[in-house]
């Protein structure tokens, strides 16, 4: 990935999903003529609207939101791609003088973003292969305790119960000797790509639970369970974006006939697992500026704090 030219500036909203980033973001480009850019891995994709809280264009209220909708659910999009689509829409953003957003939960395009990508091995099929029937055969805590005895960057940052992920790790540390989160933490202190202003917007925990029962119960009432159902109908099963919380759940409701009521808990269930994740990720990042609630984040100070770090930015 390219190196990119520090200006133009950007600001960056980012954590755990269900805080209310969108609306955050979209209250300050409102005030200090912003444009959006997604850092959302699911939004990208077409149809995948109320399951990714994918804003309307009512709640867009005319502030452009670029970096959604701009996939069709079969065309993968992965970090590096996002990226450079990235730098473009940053570009195209502050050439018209708008000050750019970047607003996403989505850890990893974010660090390919602002740091670029961790140079790792392609990935060896036949030793995947292998790690995965370990794994099937003396289950996740075998495995994640491997992992932690070889790499415990890696570990404490990758749940016990992510196959995916805690394969990759080993896969990574048996093809190269070194572990992958070593690699990450020392990448992770190098040079930005951009000169950024980041806030990690979080809530205390008591109220995020609140927001996110309350949050899929509307997402429930507004057809999820009738997305999820024509997603299914047109693209079937296999579909990666389909793995993502919330249709995963729906997927098992609507296949196997679970009460709805015990769709709903675990789809809340799941996104608050998905949002400790997102904490971690985010827990040991150099970069960040801050952490604010919402609230904190609309107050006076940090909008003047904004607003500086914009004043001596060579937008044009």
């Amino acid at each position: 990935m390219s190196e990119v030219t520090p200006d133009p500036r950007i600001l960056v909203l980012a954590g755990p999903t269900g805080v209310g980033k969108t609306a955050c973001a979209l209250a300050l480009a409102r005030r200090l003529d912003g444009e959006l850019i997604g850092a959302d891995s699911v939004q990208v994709y077409r149809g995948f609207d109320i399951g990714s809280s994918k804003p309307t264009a009512a709640e867009l209220g005319g502030v452009p939101h670029h970096l959604i909708d701009i996939r069709e659910p079969t065309e993968l999009l992965d970090a590096a791609g996002y990226a450079g689509l990235a730098d473009r829409a940053i570009a195209d953003v502050a050439r018209r003088g708008k000050l750019p957003i970047v607003v996403g939960g989505t850890g990893l395009w974010l660090r390919a973003l602002l740091r670029g990508l961790v140079q790792v091995p392609a990935v060896d099929h036949a030793l995947r292969g292998r790690l995965e029937a370990e794994w099937d055969e003396a289950g996740s805590s075998v495995m994640h305790a491997r992992l932690q005895a070889v790499d415990p960057l890696s570990a404490a940052r990758i749940h016990p119960n992510d196959k995916l992920r805690v394969v990759r790790a080993l896969e990574v540390h048996a093809q190269t000797g070194q572990p992958l989160g070593a690699a990450r933490r020392e990448h992770a202190l190098g040079a930005p790509r951009y000169l950024s202003l980041i806030y990690v917007l979080d809530l205390p925990q008591p109220e995020h639970r609140q927001r996110v029962t309350e949050r899929v119960r509307a997402m429930l009432e507004a057809g999820f369970v009738q997305e999820v159902a024509g997603l299914l109908a047109q693209y079937g099963p296999g579909l990666r974006p389909l793995g993502s919380v919330g249709y995963k759940q729906l997927i098992e409701h609507l296949q196997q006939g679970t009460p709805r009521t015990e769709a709903e808990t675990a789809i809340a269930r799941a996104t608050l697992i998905y949002a400790r994740r997102q904490r971690t990720w985010w827990s040991t990042d150099p970069s960040i500026h801050s952490r604010v609630t919402p609230a904190e984040l609309d107050s006076a100070a940090r909008l003047e704090e904004i607003t500086s770090f914009f004043r001596t930015s060579s937008r044009r």
